[in-house]
């Protein structure tokens, strides 16, 4: 059965590791779904967040080429482990009339998100959340309403005391 898993990869920050992990994945027709990169909180280490879909033996295969990847210095499947997952989407609204306005303000509250800019005819939203919650938004909103969007997909994080290090 596919399923969706989420990849967290610790790699040395230098030229050319995203494309060879990113390589790596073409070279095999495996699609990714989502990825997010930035450095940890050691300059010389990336964090990179994949989602890819597949069955476990398939993700297994990818993980096993992975890890054989000079750059890569350690990661974990967390779809296997108890984790905390989070997207962040920038949301701009076609925003008209004070009724409009309102309503996007309630649901913006009862979404937890920030009106982060505002124009005569536009705001614009930023949310955190799981996909899920972040798809209910746009649905709560209407598609009609929706000028442009950006997504991080998720990022995640080991619950309790694991950790994910070097």
């Amino acid at each position: 059965m596919k399923e969706k898993h989420t990849i967290a990869i610790l790699l040395e920050n230098e030229a050319g590791a995203l494309s060879r992990v990113a390589g790596l994945f073409s070279a095999r027709a495996y699609n990714i779904e989502s990825l997010c990169v930035a450095p940890t909180e050691d300059p010389s280490v990336s964090r990179m967040t994949v989602v890819t879909i597949g069955s476990k033996e398939i993700v297994e295969q990818i993980t096993k080429q992975l890890n054989k990847l000079v750059d890569v210095i350690k990661l974990v499947d967390l779809y296997e482990n108890a984790h905390i997952e989070k997207e962040l989407m920038l949301i701009k609204l076609r925003a008209l009339g004070a009724e409009q306005r309102e309503e996007l303000k309630r649901l913006s509250d009862i979404f937890q998100g920030k009106i982060v800019d505002t124009t005569e005819s536009s705001y614009t939203i930023e949310l955190t959340g799981s996909g899920v919650q972040l798809d209910d938004f746009i649905s709560a909103a209407g598609t009609r309403h929706v000028l442009e969007l950006a997504r991080s997909g998720p990022l995640g994080l080991l619950k309790g005391t694991k950790v994910l290090k070097a």
